[in-house]
């Protein structure tokens, strides 16, 4: 894939939103594209987290598991952004990923993305508001549904 088409992958994820054509040449030039066939794990639950990936082609299930079972949380599709926070600070995988269907990721490594934020801290702050208006929506979305799960 050509750097320009990483950019413009790059400038569809919402997480970068306001960063400059720059930015996302440097944020791209760093990235790894991995092709991925279906079947294949990409990352497990509880493991280490020490970059993000986005979803450029096909699509990726997330899910987590109790016991035996395995639970569906959601699929993943091009344009989405999975473990934002490994990007900023040391975590662990909250799910775990199979690809469902032959795809391409884009592996954004966290010490890049950290050089990035360094070099350009108006950025840094803006992904610091982002991020905080993220996690207040996903709290408010919470709250919703915890009626349904009170005993």
């Amino acid at each position: 894939m050509a750097l320009d088409d990483d950019v413009r992958i790059l400038s569809g994820v919402r997480l970068f939103h306001g960063f400059s054509p720059d930015q996302l040449r440097l944020l791209a030039f760093g990235a790894e594209t991995l092709h991925l066939s279906a079947g294949r794990d990409l990352y497990h639950e509880g493991a280490p987290a020490d970059s993000a990936f986005v979803v450029v082609s096909g699509g990726i299930r997330l899910y987590r598991e109790r016991g035996e079972e395995r639970v569906d949380m959601d699929i993943a599709r091009p344009g989405t952004l999975l473990g934002e926070l490994a990007l900023i600070a040391p975590t662990r995988w909250l799910t775990s990923a199979e690809v469902v269907s032959d795809a391409s990721v884009m592996r954004l490594n966290r010490k890049q993305f950290r050089r990035i934020l360094e070099e350009y801290p108006d950025l840094a702050r803006l992904l610091q508001r982002r991020i905080a208006e993220d996690l207040q929506t996903m709290l408010r979305r919470i709250e919703r549904l915890s009626p349904r799960f009170a005993g």
